[in-house]
């Protein structure tokens, strides 16, 4: 199959958090790219496809499984996308060659069907998580990621195994509204962008929003996480739809 007789149609994914310890997961997400990706002109990845990234010298067959599975999907003719994530940040474009996805700016905007979109993976609009906010602006820094891959990978596997017992610790005790978008943060992003679709993912309450942005309806389509089911949005030049599978 070639790129010039694919069906007109983008998914979009986000949250997967794909890890060996989690197979089915990632047996659901090896379905999705078989049956249902491989139709598509376009697949976004929209940040957090993998629970923990610590560097891209990580050549585990698990990730060489991924990449591979990317790589083919890629090769009949779907373009792959990825926008970072909070948990996937540290990806570069060694990985990023091996999957053959092309690298996202962590806000972009694409013309989806003849519609501008606002594209991004969501932790950004957050705002009121301010510990987590203070913890991103640290770890975007080009300091921050030196020292960090200059460690050896098994220190940066426990640093990065520790992170997500105090991420879960912290989450824990937050309140909804906290790790929450905010409104007005949408807005500014849609207005900033000149758009009236904004699509992402991280907060793992899929929903499609409407509201008012630039002066005229506008909606947030949020993406849903894959722990306990898949999740993707799939979109035609008529249709917009949030769907789900069971894992198994």
């Amino acid at each position: 199959m070639t790129e010039t007789n694919k069906t007109a149609i983008s998914y979009f994914i986000a949250d997967l958090h794909l890890s060996e310890n989690r197979p089915d997961i990632t047996a659901c997400f090896l379905r999705f790219l078989k049956n249902d990706a491989i139709n598509a002109e376009k697949l976004y990845i929209l940040g957090d496809l993998f629970e923990a990234w610590v560097g891209d010298d990580d050549d585990s067959p698990y990730l060489k499984t991924i990449a591979a599975a990317l790589t083919t999907l890629s090769q009949c003719g779907t373009k792959v996308y990825y926008i970072h994530g909070n948990r996937d940040f540290l990806i570069g474009q060694r990985y990023a060659k091996q999957a053959s996805m092309q690298l996202l700016p962590e806000i972009d905007t694409i013309d989806l069907y003849g519609q501008p979109v606002v594209i991004m993976h969501g932790d950004t609009l957050c705002t009121r998580d301010i510990d987590y906010q203070k913890f991103r602006k640290k770890s975007r820094s080009w300091w921050w990621q030196t020292i960090v891959k200059s460690l050896p990978l098994f220190v940066r596997k426990n640093m990065a195994a520790n992170y997500r017992k105090k991420s879960a610790a912290a989450t824990a005790v937050k309140s909804q509204e906290i790790m929450d978008v905010t409104g007005s943060e949408v807005i500014a992003c849609l207005e900033h962008y000149q758009s009236q679709l904004l699509i992402h993912g991280h907060t793992h309450r899929p929903a499609v929003h409407k509201i008012i942005a630039n002066g005229e309806s506008a909606q947030r389509i949020v993406l849903g996480d894959w722990y306990e089911q898949g999740a993707w949005l799939k979109v035609t030049p008529n249709s917009i739809e949030l769907l789900n599978q069971a894992l198994t």
